[in-house]
């Protein structure tokens, strides 16, 4: 009797499993030569796998999950541009999860335009203009030329090794750029953001490229954009500087040159080197900076506010500044703080509270002229230490 209870469990289970998984694949070739274009629109969702090749052919199979083929109107037209794939659930109300995945095969230099309901994204070796977007799923982005706009409502992204100028959006994941040059701009409403290796393209003239004392081009120039509202940004390498921007979380840059301009509504920042000049604003955390290069090159000035957590500064010990701090503590903090460090300044601090402003606070000034007085240095807390210390230079 209990062969037979478990002979009828195991039928049942391959009948549920030959239901739910049909494994079913539709497939279609055509000839298409390079430069054309794939636009397709999955109007009731499913994942879209895309590969680039060396053959002027373009290769589909649709793979269905919990469906069957003839429960799906999927249409396949050859243009003057290229191809068009259209797809659409017969029947009434149903979930992504049953849609048909696509993947596909087209020449290595191919326009895509590509939009689906629900479902992950994924395109390797492609050289093209890349467009689109999904309603729900990751981006996965590798070894890609040309230009690319793309978002997804929800899910992560990545690209790697690639070559690539626009913009990748998701409204709720991480961002990961690895090993990638151009002009690309990741975001994220709700993730962490990770650059490493990223390289913007060279737009500027050889001039701005090699003189870094042209204090415009630094100002203005190209560098990392990186943006989220709600999660850390880790970038490693920004040669030609970083423009970051976060509403919630920590801010870590490795290595930048020209300059870093960072912000976060509630997190710590920290550069471990800067050559050139920064700008940096926390809400409500520590702000960690050091600054490398040759001391008498290129535009120098720092800003850092921090509205409460201490800040600390590293900059080479030659450095031509003119030191302005201020340091604010209330009362209630119940912690005196201090303005140190391995600088001469003048130091003012008084003996009563401030009660103008609310809760009652004292408010130490710092001030020097060092080495002749070029380079700006203005650095503000509320309840945290300051100190500005010296970097030795290598002999």
């Amino acid at each position: 009797m209990r062969r037979f209870i478990l002979l009828m469990i195991m039928i049942l289970l391959m009948a549920i499993t030959a239901f739910t998984f049909p494994g079913e694949t539709l497939q279609k070739e055509f000839n298409v030569a390079k430069g054309k274009s794939l636009d397709i629109n999955l109007r009731d969702g499913g994942s879209i796998t895309i590969t680039g090749w060396e053959k002027e052919k373009a290769a589909v199979t649709v793979l269905f999950k919990k469906t069957t083929p003839d429960q799906w109107d999927i249409r396949f037209k050859e243009t003057a541009d290229g191809i068009r794939i259209e797809a659409a659930y017969k029947g009434g109300e149903r979930n992504n999860m049953s849609s048909p995945d696509f993947e596909i095969r087209t020449p290595s230099q191919f326009d895509l335009k590509l939009k689906t309901m629900g479902g992950a994204i994924d395109i390797k070796g492609v050289a093209g203009e890349i467009t689109g977007r999904t309603m729900g799923g990751a981006l996965e982005l590798a070894n890609l030329k040309g230009t690319i706009d793309l978002k997804t409502m929800g899910g992560d992204i990545t690209l790697k090794d690639s070559d690539i100028d626009g913009k990748l959006k998701t409204m709720g994941g991480r961002v990961l750029f690895e090993n990638v040059t151009g002009d690309v701009a990741g975001s994220s409403m709700g993730g962490n953001v990770i650059y490493n290796n990223v390289k913007p393209r060279e737009a500027r003239d050889a001039a701005n490229r090699n003189d870094r004392t042209n204090e415009a081009a630094g100002k203005s120039g190209k560098g990392i954009k990186v943006s989220t509202m709600g999660g850390d940004i880790n970038v490693s390498d920004a040669p030609d500087g970083a423009d970051v921007h976060t509403m919630g979380g920590n801010i870590h840059i490795k290595s930048a040159g020209n300059f870093v301009k960072a912000k976060t509504m509630g997190g710590n920042i920290a550069v471990d080197s800067i050559d050139g000049w920064i700008k940096a604003t926390t809400m409500g955390g520590n702000v960690t900076v050091t600054m490398t290069g040759d001391p008498q090159k290129g535009d120098r000035e720092v800003k850092l506010d921090s509205m409460g957590g201490d800040i600390t500064l590293t900059v080479p010990e030659n450095l031509s500044m003119d030191v302005d701090i201020e340091l604010v503590y209330t009362k209630d903090a119940k912690k005196n703080y201090d303005i140190a460090g391995d600088f001469q300044l003048k130091l003012e601090k008084p003996d009563t509270w401030d009660e103008s402003k609310g809760s009652p606070r004292k408010t130490i000034y710092g001030k020097a002229q060092i080495a002749g007085g070029k380079h700006k240095i203005k650095i503000n807390t509320i309840n945290g230490n300051i100190y500005l210390k010296k970097l030795k230079l290598e002999k």
